[in-house]
């Protein structure tokens, strides 16, 4: 008998086209219902009710109840990264859905991965906090430097407090349009969070889509700086 993780579990499990789209669903790191999932995979509410099953068995969903209704929500962010490097091994090999429109153009320029940037204004961020020296790669490993700190502090954001939850602070996750890595953990979510605070961007959590105002894009352009970042 072979022994280790089960990838072949997990792959049946994320691999059914319809449990597929409610991960997906997910990834804007919203919690639903089983009715407003199964409208999202277009599949009867008896069908979901057995798929959600499945995926909270198999440890991919959490699931909590509130009042009348109950909420399922990706288990971890390690979920939500899985399901993003798929996407991009989908993409690279044109495995790709047929719709195609404007909100294709706007998920690859920002958009939410489970909880924090992504598209080609989170590449850009997390180039130009490395290229900044404010974030350091060494064995392996993301960490946020002393001059990082003063930066994320001068954003408002409280990265003892960060630091002192339970989640990573930082973690690089492979992003599915750009194939290559955005800013995400504790840090990642903050500086989105933050950037949604100050008025520069809105979320429209259906889509995944994150919209910076002209106001908003004009700071982050200033402040992640494209041809620093290159």
């Amino acid at each position: 008998m072979k022994e280790g993780p089960d990838i072949a579990r997990i792959a049946a499990l994320i691999g059914d086209p319809g449990r597929a789209n409610m991960l997906v669903a997910l990834m804007s790191g919203k919690a639903l219902t089983a009715t407003e999932l199964a409208a999202e995979a277009g599949i009867t509410a008896q069908t979901a009710s057995s798929h959600l099953a499945r995926l909270h068995e198999g440890g991919l969903l959490r699931a909590r109840k509130q009042g009348r209704h109950k909420y399922f929500a990706l288990a971890s962010t390690d979920v939500a990264g899985v399901l993003e490097a798929l996407m991009g091994l989908a993409a690279d090999a044109g495995q790709l859905r047929s719709r195609t429109g404007p909100k294709d153009k706007a998920l690859r320029q920002a958009r939410i991965c489970y909880n924090h940037l992504a598209g080609n204004m989170g590449v850009q961020m997390f180039d130009s906090l490395l290229a900044r020296n404010y974030l350091e790669l060494g064995d392996g490993h993301l960490r946020l430097t002393e001059p990082g700190r003063d930066f994320a502090a001068g954003l408002g954001i409280d990265v003892d407090k960060l630091a002192a939850g339970r989640a990573e602070l930082c973690r690089e996750c492979l992003d599915w349009s750009e194939r290559r890595s955005h800013l995400a953990g504790s840090l990642g979510r903050a500086m989105l969070a933050r950037f949604v605070e100050l008025g520069w961007a809105r979320l429209d959590e259906p889509t995944r889509i994150v919209t910076f105002t002209p106001p908003g894009l004009r700071q982050f352009r200033s402040m992640f700086d494209k041809q620093v970042a290159a």
